[in-house]
C-alpha cells in the first residue's frame, strides 16, 4: 500500500527539517510550544509533495461550562476525532485517532480542540517530539473552585498532557508519561492520571 512510503517519505523529511518551539506562553510557569499554525506551514508543501492527504473526522464532542476567577465563563472542549491519511497513488489509507481539548471563553474552545487533535496526530504519525507543546493559542485559563456538583475539569492541567494520557495504550505508557512530567505538573495531573490508570487496568 502507498500510503505508507508516503507517511515514510514525510517522515524522512520533518527528520531533517524538524518544527522548532518558536512560540512561548508566558502565562504560570511559561513554556516553549508549536503552535497549529507551525504543523500546517511545515507539513502543507510536504504532503502535496508525497501526495499524501489527511482527512479529519470528528467522532465525538463533550462540552464543560465552567468559571473563571473573574467570574466570566470558560468552555472546556473534548473532541475525539480521526484522520485518515490517504494515499493519492492508490487510494491506500491508514487512520489515526486522537482526542483533543482546550479551554475558551469564547466560541473558540471546539476549534482548537479540534486543532490540538490535529496536531497530536501529526505529531504521532510522523513521530515529531512532543515535550512540553500545548496550543489553543498560547493562552492559560484560570478556573475558580467549584462549589457545586458538575464535572470538575482538569483546570491547571496542561492540554498536551491530558491528550497524551488519554492516548496511553497501557499502564508502563501511562506511568512513563507521568515520570516525565514536572513536579508542578504531576500534581496538576495525578487526578486525571489515576482516572486513566484505573481504565486501563479494566480494560486489560
Amino acid at each position: 500500500m502507498e500510503v505508507y512510503k508516503a507517511i515514510n517519505a514525510v517522515q524522512a523529511e520533518l527528520a531533517k527539517i524538524g518544527i522548532s518551539k518558536d512560540r512561548r506562553n508566558t502565562q504560570g510557569s511559561g513554556y516553549n510550544f508549536r503552535g497549529i499554525d507551525d504543523i500546517y506551514n511545515a507539513l502543507a508543501p510536504l504532503l502535496a509533495d508525497k501526495g499524501l492527504c489527511i482527512l479529519p473526522r470528528v467522532l465525538s464532542r463533550e462540552s464543560v461550562e465552567r468559571v473563571s476567577k473573574q467570574g466570566g465563563a470558560l468552555f472546556y472542549i473534548t473532541v475525539e476525532a480521526e484522520f485518515d491519511f490517504v494515499s493519492t497513488a492508490d487510494g491506500s489509507k491508514h487512520t489515526v485517532k486522537t482526542f483533543g481539548e482546550a479551554m475558551d471563553s469564547g466560541d473558540k474552545a471546539t476549534n482548537k480542540a479540534m486543532s490540538a487533535a490535529y496536531k497530536y496526530a501529526a505529531f504521532q504519525a510522523f513521530c515529531i517530539p512532543t515535550e512540553g507543546d500545548n496550543d489553543a493559542d498560547g493562552h492559560t485559563h484560570q478556573v475558580a473552585s467549584a462549589n457545586d456538583d458538575s464535572p470538575a475539569a482538569p483546570a491547571e492541567m496542561d492540554a498536551e498532557v491530558t491528550a497524551q494520557m488519554n492516548a496511553a495504550a497501557s499502564v508502563p505508557d501511562l506511568v512513563k508519561i507521568m515520570n516525565g512530567l514536572t513536579a508542578d505538573q504531576k500534581r496538576a495531573a495525578t487526578a486525571h492520571f489515576n482516572q486513566r490508570m484505573s481504565e486501563l487496568k479494566k480494560a486489560a
